[in-house]
């Protein structure tokens, strides 16, 4: 029995990961400098605090963390703001929803301002009762209140609430607070993708065929 869908925005609704990937690249393109190969590789496992003292040492810009951190962050915002795509099929996915009267919210790890521009400048917006974030909430995905928070809004409990997640510690919460999880590939989360595989009550590939989805998940 499905009666209510949460979905989480970036790597399910979104294919962000090349802003993530890229971020430093695009940072310093804006400056005027080359950056290295593999840069991306460097900074992602880093914090943005820990990023920017890298670029200074590396590169000898004159200028402080909190500006290279606030140059950062705009690069990100103005990638959700004008140039991130869904991810193919995420629209029929949320039309079908709509469709059969099934409440939707979103639960992301990310920042509210940058999911909303996104998915109004998208025009899918409209389709979500609410979005509910961990900074908001106060804690991370390792701990369910965030889902509980969405399931909350949409008047569902977790048996009958539907998670959409990437990430493999998003769906071992989900899953052990009672949710059913569903398991969306995205190339972040290729590590784990044999323990996201057998965690998620279904995985997808990628977003097609919702009417099989459907079936299995209502059985």
């Amino acid at each position: 029995m499905i009666r209510g869908v949460i979905f989480d925005v970036d790597g399910v609704l979104l294919n962000s990961m090349p802003v993530w990937e890229n971020l430093g690249e695009l940072y310093l393109n804006r400056l005027g400098i080359e950056a290295e190969k593999g840069l991306g590789d460097t900074l992602f496992t880093m914090s943005l605090e820990e990023g920017a003292d890298y670029l200074i040492s590396r590169y000898n810009l004159e200028k402080t963390p909190e500006e290279i951190i606030k140059g950062l962050n705009r690069e990100v915002q103005d990638f959700y703001e004008n140039r991130v795509p869904l991810k193919e099929g995420v629209r029929q996915y949320l039309q079908e929803f709509r469709e059969r009267k099934i409440p939707m919210a979103i639960a992301t790890s990310g920042d509210r301002k940058n999911a909303e521009a996104a998915l109004k400048r998208l025009k899918v917006f409209s389709y979500f009762q609410g979005i509910f974030t961990c900074s908001e909430i106060g804690s991370s995905k390792s701990q369910p209140d965030i889902y509980y928070a969405a399931a909350l809004q949409l008047d569902t409990e977790p048996s009958e609430t539907w998670v959409f997640e990437d990430a493999l510690h998003a769906l071992q919460t989900a899953k052990k607070a009672g949710f059913k999880t569903a398991g969306v590939y995205d190339k972040a989360s290729d590590r784990n993708l044999a323990d996201i595989w057998n965690t998620a009550d279904i995985y997808l590939p990628e977003f097609k065929d919702f009417n099989i989805f459907w079936k299995r998940a209502s059985a």
